[in-house]
């Protein structure tokens, strides 16, 4: 579906937003990203104008999340590992802490021997990123399977250029359903956007709540609604703004 198929916007809307691919361009490291120079300022008026229901859910750390968009918002970072439902609200502590530490000790020599991966430590989670070495996505993959077999209760999340080790229990389902029981998004119709397949467990979420779900570019997946790229989407969140900040 294109931008011209999305219900207008209402006042009563709870919108979660992706970051990497959705807010802003994939880059071949993450601290590469390039935000665009108005959307700080949109987010702030949306965020305004639906009375704090807005939350950027990620698999970011919230304190990147922070410094790449200059702004503080409810937030959920580590897909949910870390919560923030309000600007001042507290963050949830991570747990399983001792089996990630463990797993990135098992994949520290790997990825030491070259310098085109990368191991993120997140607060209860790991993330081995290969974007300059999409050779060894096959071997990465292999790897990390390996390395979780007897890590029970954690699970291993495939995104673009990424395998990411966390909870299973946590993703960003449980953290759109978690927030969505939260003032103030709480009663509100849920919107929810993003372009991986770690954006999927919402998609489920909101269509099961009875909200708007959007997928930013091509491939499967739940939502109902699409955009073609992450300037489409921009223009999108201008069209929001304008319509409730007339």
């Amino acid at each position: 579906m294109s931008e011209i198929d999305l219900p207008e916007p209402r006042r009563n809307w709870a919108l979660f937003l992706d970051f990497d691919g959705t807010l802003t361009e994939l880059a071949p490291h993450p601290d590469a990203v390039r935000i665009d120079p108005a959307l700080p300022g949109l987010l702030e008026t949306i965020f305004s104008e639906l009375d704090g229901a807005l939350a950027v859910v990620s698999g970011r750390k919230l304190a990147e999340l922070d410094r790449h968009l200059r702004v503080r918002l409810p937030a959920a970072g580590v897909h949910g590992l870390e919560l923030r439902e309000r600007p001042g609200a507290t963050i949830h502590p991570p747990a399983e802490a001792l089996l990630i530490a463990r797993l990135k000790a098992r994949l520290t020599g790997f990825v030491a021997a070259d310098n085109r991966l990368l191991l993120e430590e997140k607060p209860g989670a790991l993330a081995l990123h290969f974007r300059q070495a999409p050779d060894k996505a096959a071997e990465c993959a292999r790897l990390m399977e390996e390395a979780t077999a007897d890590l029970d209760g954690i699970h291993v999340l495939k995104g673009k250029m990424v395998l990411e080790a966390k909870p299973a229990r946590v993703n960003k389902g449980y953290a759109i359903e978690t927030m969505m029981k939260e003032p103030p998004f709480i009663g509100r119709i849920p919107v929810f956007a993003g372009d991986d397949t770690t954006d999927e467990d919402g998609f489920r979420i909101v269509n099961a709540l009875g909200g708007i779900s959007i997928k930013i570019a091509d491939g499967d997946t739940l939502a109902r609604y699409r955009m073609d790229d992450v300037q489409g989407f921009i223009n999108w969140l201008k069209h929001v703004a304008s319509v409730l900040s007339p």
